[in-house]
């Protein structure tokens, strides 16, 4: 099938479906923004503090992986001074250090871990975390989270996810992985077609559509674990792309009980509240904005596929993309500030962003290649799409200035549709 927006395959379906002690203000959606250099030194054992061992090491590249993620900070590589925690920081060109110890206790692990600023000597965040060794990652990453809510006013992402379909063989699946590209799981083994993740606002859940049963129908599986899936809708024709409301109760979802392909509110087991579009055309590919008060979705009422704004007080649509003949996927930010989505210039699609009240839309995107499906990072800092090149799909994400376009990481197969997941709840 060919690997295009959401639209596009429906119409083939269809044809067939702790508080900082200081902070540092930073403008990181500035377009010229200068990234902070941080060095993050090998952490040492405790009880062995002259000496460089292997989780040391792991542990120092993690944080920095994960720092650099942010897109504001810029990670000095420790082999090129040694690694050691004594040295001059200027020096060697730092603007933050990190400073880490752990200890290996009988009931797991230990790390205390401070953020200094080099210039005034301060500490700007000082942690200290337990866990099991299993959850070393997990503690190391919580840090990080940490010290971007110290240095930019937002608790960072580096324990989401990002859920897609991955192909291989022919076979499309569901699958998951870390932001960093870590941690691979496949949470479908169907061996049929599966599209469309979706989490719930709470992230435990992730709901997707598969033909394993013959028609596209709608699931929904826990994530702690690996095994039952439970059938959300299972109607004739499209049970497709569900849009889950922020408070989690209610959906709006893709249905085509009469061949045409309409969105419907349904609650959470599946039964439908209320029919939301009554157009001629397709009618898909909804996202809620953040407080619920209104969805965006993809129409070709007026001929061509379209982003729509339905505000839900009034039941009224409006036409928000005038320019382009073929927008699709529509991504509200986080924010409430901006719509993501995917556009056809010049023969290619490229991502697009456009205030939801519409107005000249900012082509985030640029260069060879389909740029599709995109989604946002929870804290509206980022955008995740798939992008094909030379006939081979990978997952790439871009910051909402138009900066820092890169593949976020290079799994065995071609992968499409990505959705990012909202943050743990600690």
């Amino acid at each position: 099938m060919k690997k295009h927006a959401l639209f596009l395959i429906l119409f083939a379906l269809l044809a067939l479906p702790a508080p900082a002690t200081a902070r540092i203000d930073i403008d990181i959606t500035a377009a010229e923004m200068r990234k902070m250099v941080v060095a993050i030194p090998y952490f040492t054992n405790q009880g062995e503090p002259d000496k460089i061992d292997g989780r040391g090491v792991r542990i120092a590249d993690l944080l920095g992986r994960a720092m650099e993620l942010h897109g504001f900070l810029k990670a000095i590589p420790a082999n090129s001074y040694g690694g050691g925690q004594q040295q001059d920081w200027h020096k060697i060109g730092a603007e933050l250090a990190v400073l880490g110890q752990y200890t290996v206790e009988p009931d797991g692990l230990s790390l205390d871990v401070r953020l200094l600023d080099v210039a005034s000597g301060r500490t700007l965040l000082g942690k200290h975390y337990k866990s099991s060794e299993a959850d070393e990652r997990q503690a190391v990453l919580k840090f990080c989270d940490d010290a971007i809510l110290t240095l930019s006013g937002e608790y960072g992402i580096s324990r989401t996810s990002i859920a897609y379909v991955t192909e291989k063989k022919g076979v499309k699946e569901i699958a998951l992985t870390d932001v960093l590209g870590d941690n691979f799981r496949q949470v479908t083994k169907h061996r049929r077609l599966a599209l469309s993740p979706r989490f719930t606002p709470d992230g435990r859940y992730l709901s997707y559509t598969s033909f394993h049963r013959g028609n596209p129908n709608l699931y929904v599986t826990e994530l702690n674990q690996d095994k039952l899936t439970r059938p959300i809708s299972q109607r004739g024709g499209l049970n497709m792309a569900p849009a889950w409301h922020p408070d989690g109760k209610t959906m709006a979802i893709t249905l085509s009980p009469n061949g045409n392909a309409e969105l419907f509110l349904l609650d959470r087991n599946g039964e439908i509240l209320e029919q939301l579009t009554k157009e001629e055309g397709l009618n898909v590919s909804p996202s809620w904005s953040p407080d619920g008060s209104k969805l965006a979705f993809v129409s070709d009422r007026a001929g061509k596929p379209q982003i729509y704004v339905l505000d839900m007080k009034t039941r009224q649509a409006k036409r928000l993309t005038y320019e382009g003949q073929y927008n699709t996927t529509p991504s509200w930010s986080p924010k409430g500030d901006l719509i993501a989505y995917s556009g056809r210039h010049e023969k290619q699609y490229q991502i697009y962003v456009i205030s939801p009240e519409g107005g000249t839309p900012t082509q985030l995107t640029k260069g060879p290649g389909d740029h599709e499906s995109p989604s946002w990072s929870p804290d509206g800092r980022q955008v995740v799409f798939s992008r094909n090149l030379d006939g081979h799909s990978k997952i790439y994400a871009i910051f909402r200035n138009g900066s820092g376009q890169r593949m976020l990481f290079d799994g065995d197969g071609e992968e499409t549709m990505p959705q990012w997941s909202p943050r743990p709840i600690d």
